[in-house]
């Protein structure tokens, strides 16, 4: 597969507002190939004015879209939906190339987010209320689910496409108006998927989207007309979003980050468990919030799943991800790099052992790129730094106990709570773990325990911010607020007619 590497006249990327496109202020800000360092494009650095002008469109637009029939606001969602499928290939290739992932993960990340536009279509039935006829004599209640107005979703780097479609159907499917800020570092998958949310014919207003870093993330937080704010990121980001939004009366879900464990006890099967491990360690070069990053071993489980983690680690192609054969692709940034490199000489100096070690190799014919190849570091300490920081990069920590119970506490024992994994044979062990471990989302002989589309996406501790998740009945729930309404209608009145 081949792919221009290196514009030579790197397009200017707009906002999307009431319908068309839309250039912000002065500031613009590099969006590079992680694999090649080059300039793919410019993109606006949005004031606190031009949120402002984004967000009052959607503002304007909202009594109408919230009067639109529900059966008719799914509309343009299934001709959305049938719009990314015929564009699959071309989004997967823009993922690829602004985030580095290979172009199989992309391809399968935006099937993750048609399948919340598919979800999102069910609106006619999951938006249904409550009633009870007689609650009292003569006297009947309903429930009724209304839009919030306009809401927001400000979303990370590493799926540019599939979590702006973990909130924008729900939101819009709800009646509600949406403005979606992406990350400055992958804008060009937003700017794509508007296209084709104009294409599909979506109302002007009733979609946007503001393009810049934190002084257009706060513009959207201190925003009068924003109602709800969704959120993807770090924690300690998440944690801001949240008390911002919240102390100004919002509503707010907030993604944070994580430190996922998976415990592999002796009566796993060994083949499955690595291979499904070392997917999950270095699948979209450990950049995603479901990725394992300590493996747990349980007694005679040690020797084998650490050499074989080793050698998967060892050969596992890295490159660039429009390139056949190639299994993983670089990380975001250099600072990411950095960053990274970092944390595996910290993990070192606290006493763990650098089984394969990732830093300072390159790819050839892409030197320029930030690589960390596939490291694997064993006997971490339980309470160093390394155990404890999310690293989100192509690292894996292996830790080793005697017990399930000893393992279970070990998996319990951080701040975080995103996700969790057993891999074994017994049905016993597998219902012992699901009860005790704490973690929103738990995988059984599974290493990225994501839920589909009509489940919500759980997280605990540290790891989630608010009450109700992404996707789902959730997301319905999230961009809705229910009426009561209790009435009744004498019998004398009728015979007044």
């Amino acid at each position: 597969m081949t792919q221009t590497r290196r514009p030579p006249n790197p397009p200017e990327l707009l906002n999307f507002v009431a319908g068309s496109w839309h250039a912000a202020g002065e500031a613009r800000g590099e969006v590079r190939n992680p694999a090649t360092d080059g300039l793919l494009a410019r993109v606006a650095l949005s004031p606190a004015e031009e949120v402002d002008r984004v967000v009052r469109a959607g503002a304007e637009a909202f009594p109408a879209w919230r009067d639109t029939p529900v059966v008719e606001r799914v509309q343009p969602l299934y001709r959305f939906k049938a719009l990314l499928e015929a564009h699959s290939e071309e989004i997967g290739r823009i993922i690829t190339e602004e985030c580095g992932k290979t172009f199989a993960e992309s391809v399968g990340e935006l099937q993750r987010g048609i399948e919340n536009v598919e979800v999102a279509c069910g609106a006619p039935s999951l938006l249904q209320g409550l009633n009870n006829e007689d609650i009292a004599r003569g006297i009947d209640e309903h429930v009724f689910r209304q839009p919030l107005g306009v809401v927001t979703a400000v979303t990370p780097f590493n799926f540019p496409a599939m979590i702006p479609l973990w909130f924008l159907p729900y939101a819009v499917a709800s009646g509600n108006c949406f403005v979606l800020k992406p990350s400055e570092r992958v804008p060009m998958t937003s700017q794509k998927l508007f296209e084709l949310l104009h294409e599909a014919g979506f109302p002007p207003g009733t979609v946007g989207l503001v393009n810049g870093g934190k002084e257009t993330v706060d513009a959207l937080l201190g925003h009068p007309e924003v109602r709800a704010v969704s959120f993807v990121g770090s924690t300690p980001v998440a944690k801001y979003v949240y008390a911002t939004a919240t102390a100004a009366g919002k509503r707010a879900q907030c993604q944070g980050g994580a430190k996922n464990p998976a415990v592999v006890l002796p009566d796993a099967d060994m083949e499955m468990s690595t291979r499904i491990l070392a997917d999950s360690a270095f699948g979209c070069a450990g950049q995603r919030c479901l990725a394992t990053s300590v493996a747990i071993t349980v007694g005679e489980a040690r020797g084998e799943l650490t050499e074989r983690i080793r050698e998967d680690a060892a050969t596992r192609r890295v490159g660039y991800g429009l390139d056949d054969g190639v299994q993983m692709g670089p990380v975001i940034s250099r600072a990411a790099r950095e960053r990274v490199e970092g944390l595996i000489e910290r993990g070192a100096a606290e006493g763990a052992r650098v089984l394969v070690d990732g830093r300072g190799r390159g790819v050839d014919g892409f030197a320029d790129g930030y690589w960390v190849h596939p490291t694997v570091l064993d006997e971490v300490p339980p309470g160093g730094e390394l155990a404890r920081t999310e690293v989100f990069g192509p690292v894996l920590s292996l830790m080793h106990v005697d017990t399930l119970e000893d393992a279970i506490d070990l998996a319990n024992d951080r701040a975080f709570g995103n996700q969790a994994c057993l891999f074994t044979s017994s049905g016993a062990a597998a219902r012992e773990f699901r009860h005790r471990v704490r973690a929103g989302n738990v995988g059984i002989n599974l290493g990225v325990a994501a839920p589909m589309a009509f489940f919500p996406f759980s997280g605990w501790g540290e790891s989630f911010f608010g009450d109700l998740h992404a996707q789902a009945r959730h997301g319905f729930e999230f961009n809705t607020q229910t009426k009561v309404v209790i009435e009744r209608w004498p019998a004398a009145w009728s015979r007044t007619f």
